[in-house]
């Protein structure tokens, strides 16, 4: 990735208020010089996370600011937070729908900052869509609303990424049943281009490679274990090669993310949710990073959920959220760069 580089704060999304995303965030700026993070603001409730510092026994303090551009003054004596304040009191674990549009609006503020050039990037902490659901939300997760914020025309593409690991997912959330009866090439072929096009422009990688997984064990086995590699697969990354996309495929499953393998591509196209989210999170769970590409800003979230069970316990890890941090700022500086240069 491109050396980090000063850039506009970096907006944190509060995420589900019963879960562990304060208390990351919150330790995440304790560790901002061990880590070298770049300014970043939070916006959540401020008197709620002091109480959340003080129950933890965490000496972090908290200043509530009025705008992003106030952050760079404030982030070395305290955590920066604009003001969010939640409608119901917290208990840890459990989600209480009277808070979501809250977390709604958090998501949504940051956005705007990030369009007006006002934060370098947006940072989400983990949401409980469930909840969410019942409150309104409108969206099967964070990647369809963080999309239809931008005003994306084109779906947007999840990937996950870890030091050893990149994939992108054909299908996202749906059930695996589902995943495997809409799977089309069509698909296949705008994951491609945009993950294609992104790790160009956000990674500096001038020549991604992209490797296709099956969708059948040993990816079909010449048509004895099921024709979709035939008859969407290959003729998929044969129209993307014809395009100029180093791309190939499709590759058996269960041996495209051996170490071995992992050496020969960029990224990994997987057909559904967990062929491409078990490995990534068994290989790299503590520094997985989830990203959205084709937005006009920089998205990226800790790649682990609300995680309920250890809420308010002060054990919660925040390796993850810290690498999302530095990674929305690597990206960011890749973009410029990048853009700068075709401007030339």
């Amino acid at each position: 990735m491109t050396p980090l580089t000063p850039i506009a704060p970096i907006a944190l999304t509060m995420g589900e208020p019963a879960g562990i995303g304060a208390e990351i965030a919150l330790k995440s700026w304790q560790m901002r010089s061990r880590r070298k993070l770049p300014t970043f603001f939070l916006i959540d409730d401020p008197d709620r996370l002091r109480a959340l510092a003080r129950k933890l026994k965490l000496d972090i303090p908290v200043k509530e600011i009025q705008s992003p551009e106030a952050a760079d003054k404030t982030f070395d004596e305290a955590l920066p937070v604009l003001a969010e304040p939640l409608v119901a009191k917290v208990k840890p674990g459990v989600p209480n729908v009277a808070n979501a549009p809250c977390v709604m609006r958090s998501i949504e503020r940051a956005v705007q900052f990030a369009l007006e050039g006002r934060a370098g990037a947006v940072v989400t902490n983990p949401i409980h869509k469930a909840t969410l659901h019942q409150g309104g939300f409108d969206f099967p997760g964070h990647t369809e609303f963080l999309g239809h914020l931008a005003g994306t025309k084109d779906a947007p593409v999840m990937m996950l990424a870890s030091p050893e690991l990149r994939v992108v997912l054909a299908s996202v959330h749906l059930s695996l049943r589902e995943a495997t009866q809409n799977l089309t090439a069509s698909a296949i072929e705008h994951v491609a281009r945009v993950t294609n096009d992104a790790l160009k422009r956000d990674f500096a990688i001038a020549q991604p490679r992209i490797w296709v997984a099956g969708l059948n064990p040993h990816a079909g086995e010449a048509g004895a274990m099921g024709s979709e590699e035939a008859t969407i697969i290959a003729p998929a990354i044969a129209r993307l090669k014809s395009e100029g996309l180093h791309i190939e495929g499709p590759k058996p499953p269960d041996t495209l993310f051996t170490k071995d393998a992992r050496g020969h591509y960029d990224v990994a196209l997987c057909m559904y949710h967990d062929q491409g989210l078990i490995p990534l999170k068994t290989i790299g769970f503590d520094q997985g990073v989830n990203i959205t590409l084709g937005l006009s800003f920089v998205r990226t979230s800790p790649d682990h959920g609300t995680a309920f069970d250890i809420a308010g316990q002060g054990v919660a890890r925040p390796d993850s959220l810290c690498t999302a941090i530095l990674t929305a700022a690597q990206m960011h500086t890749a973009r410029t760069a990048n853009d700068e240069s075709a401007a030339r």
